[in-house]
């Protein structure tokens, strides 16, 4: 008995968990960023930043990406943050949280998208700029 239910759970939890994953969504003839980035928080050695992009459908996972560095023409750190998206809303907000940065430092910055293909959205910001505390 305890068997036929072991495997009644699993067929159960399986099909529910298949039902959660989104399909692959149009992607958008133009992705762009319509909002931001702004700094959300910004602590001696973290900083969170966000920004909001028309939805740039296609995969349902997409990670939001922030190239990074103290020289404006040397952006070698990178941060990513991943999001599912909502095919129901029209637009999407990244926030991605770069840690183990110095204090009192001028970092600069661009932010973009991409599917969890790898593709990029597209749409990427100019170089902007913050300190930290």
């Amino acid at each position: 008995m305890n068997r036929v239910l072991v495997i009644w759970a699993i067929s159960v939890l399986s099909s529910s968990l298949s039902a959660q994953v989104s399909p692959t969504s149009p992607k958008a003839a133009r992705v762009r960023i319509i909002q931001g980035p702004k700094i959300e928080l910004a602590k001696e050695h973290l900083t969170i930043i966000n920004w909001t992009t028309n939805n740039p459908g296609g995969s349902p996972v997409h990670y939001g990406i922030v190239h990074y560095g103290t020289d404006p023409h040397n952006l070698i750190e990178t941060a990513k943050s991943p999001i599912r998206l909502n095919a129901d809303h029209s637009s999407t907000i990244f926030r991605v949280r770069l840690d183990d940065l110095k204090p009192e430092t001028t970092y600069y910055y661009t932010v973009g998208s991409m599917q969890a293909t790898g593709e990029s959205d597209g749409a990427n910001s100019s170089v902007n700029h913050f300190t930290t505390p």
